[in-house]
């Protein structure tokens, strides 16, 4: 009598365990799967008015529910847009810019510049055997109070009737050319605001003024 009450019970635990055992399984089934981009909308993003075009793109975001708001979870959102887009010349299209959303406007994005950069295969086309390249760095503030880091890369070049085939720089000489380099980047990029900055970025203004000196 003892070992059948234990089965018993050992039983009945089985049943209540094993899901398939019970009668109709569980209430209500699978919750059928919507369509996420149904609670989503489209916001406009508005480029800064150094550049040609202002309506740039657009961008999602889920629709603001309860303590959740859409205008906040847009600021700060970082976006990339290629520079020939944005100043409808296909001759910038090697640099990519990168914009953050500072605040929203209705339906509207206002974007500030946050980044510029080079795009990969631009990069690896000025890399060349025999040749030295000289990399450096250099932390900037501007006169609006943004600090901004700015990467220079230079290569040494052939002289006119050079037989070497190849164009080394010393070291000394490599320490000489990136003090001088920064040098440059900091007296340039520290006497204006960072619009100014931008301005000077685009057509290589900093650039030239290194390679002429």
């Amino acid at each position: 009598w003892l070992k059948g009450q234990v089965w018993r019970q050992v039983a009945a635990m089985a049943v209540g365990k094993n899901k398939r055992l019970t009668k109709g399984g569980k209430k209500g089934g699978k919750k059928k799967a919507g369509d996420p981009f149904l609670k989503k909308e489209w916001y406009d993003i508005k480029a800064p008015s150094m550049f040609r075009v202002r309506n740039c793109g657009k961008t999602l975001i889920t629709r603001t529910q309860g303590t959740k708001i859409a205008s906040e979870g847009l600021k700060g959102r970082v976006l990339e847009v290629n520079l020939a887009d944005l100043n409808q010349d296909d001759d910038q299209a090697f640099r990519k810019i990168k914009l953050c959303i500072e605040e929203v406007q209705g339906r509207n994005c206002l974007t500030d510049f946050h980044a510029m950069e080079l795009t990969r295969d631009k990069l690896y086309s000025l890399v060349r055997k025999w040749h030295t390249m000289i990399e450096g760095h250099v932390d900037v503030k501007t006169t609006d109070g943004y600090t901004v880091r700015l990467f220079v890369i230079a290569f040494t070049q052939k002289h006119k009737d050079q037989v070497s085939t190849n164009c080394y720089a010393q070291s000394a000489q490599i320490r000489k050319i990136r003090k001088k380099m920064t040098e440059i980047m900091t007296k340039e990029a520290g006497t204006v605001p960072l619009r100014e900055l931008v301005k000077k970025l685009i057509p290589e203004v900093i650039g030239k003024e290194i390679e002429k000196q």
